[in-house]
């Protein structure tokens, strides 16, 4: 059975294109940069973190369970912008990314008893120049809460993107194109008929 290890409705949605019945864990997950990681081996060691804690809940149930882990991070030079913590935090990285090109990274790895495969997606996006009335708007929205850097590619941020490099799905959360590769691979083919998800409590 596949599992994905994530509370986020849009990693669900993205990962039921895909057309794979799985269930989701309901699991906390510290994610807290050590002072020595460059951003790709955060977000690589996050996602991983999150797979092998959902495989934990499960495999005693579930011996062959495959679990899903997915971090999303956006990176400004060597900064790492994970979800703001308030308005102000969220201003302050809207503000950061106004006019400039970032880095949006998305890892997913896949844990199960043989052990953990992964994929790393690295998306280049450009904002435009977000004046002060902009970015109050956007942040009384509510939008930005919740979302790595503050703003939401699929929401009302798609206004500001004037360049997208890479993978549409992975800013959004789960680059599909990698996740289904990953899927295949660990003996996981695509279904004729559409996903089916239910959260799960183990």
């Amino acid at each position: 059975m596949l599992y994905l290890a994530s509370r986020s409705p849009r990693r669900s949605q993205l990962l039921s294109r895909l057309r794979r019945p799985f269930q989701t864990l309901a699991l906390e997950v510290e994610e807290v940069r050590a002072g020595d990681e460059t951003p790709r081996d955060y977000v690589l060691r996050v996602a991983s973190d999150k797979a092998r804690a959902g495989l934990a809940q499960v495999r005693a149930v579930d011996p062959a369970a495959i679990v899903l882990g997915s971090d999303t991070e956006v990176v400004l030079e060597d900064r790492v912008f994970g979800k703001p913590l308030d308005d102000v935090d969220a201003a302050a990285m809207l503000r950061a990314l106004s006019g400039r090109r970032h880095q949006v990274m998305t890892a997913v790895v896949l844990a199960s008893a043989d052990g953990l495969c992964s994929e790393l997606v690295v998306s280049e996006v450009s904002f435009a120049e977000l004046d002060q009335a902009t970015i109050a708007d956007y942040v009384t929205s509510g939008e930005p809460m919740g979302k790595a850097g503050a703003y939401a590619i699929q929401g009302g941020a798609e206004r500001f993107i004037t360049q997208l490099a890479g993978s549409y799905s992975g800013v959004m959360g789960l680059p599909l194109y990698q996740t289904d590769r990953l899927l295949a691979r660990a003996g996981l083919p695509c279904s004729l008929v559409a996903a089916t998800e239910a959260a799960v409590d183990v």
